[in-house]
């Protein structure tokens, strides 16, 4: 697992606040490798989930950070999404 993705697990753990997600979301950093968040929490992993959505590391980091809004970073083109699109707006939300 690389660097990247371990933050990134640690980050979105913090920011679910020990509440368990309702559905289940895949988020692809090309290159580094895959983090699902589901009702057991936050992994690294790359099982099937609800929704899947991809970005590059910078992208997933200026997220995380706050910087980015999901939705404009999709409207923008800097993020991707398939699959369920209500999932997708329900873990934005818990991201900002």
């Amino acid at each position: 697992m690389s660097d990247i993705v371990s933050k990134a697990v640690e980050a979105l753990t913090e920011k679910l606040g020990g509440d368990a997600f309702d559905g289940s979301a895949k988020f692809e950093i090309e290159g580094e490798g895959s983090i699902v968040i589901d009702g057991d929490g936050v992994r690294a992993d790359d099982s099937e989930t609800d929704v899947t959505l991809t970005a590059d590391a910078e992208t997933f980091q200026e997220i995380l950070e706050g910087e980015l809004n999901p939705t404009a970073a999709f409207m923008g083109g800097r993020l991707s999404v398939d699959g369920d699109m209500g999932m997708a707006m329900k873990l934005g939300s818990v991201l900002s």
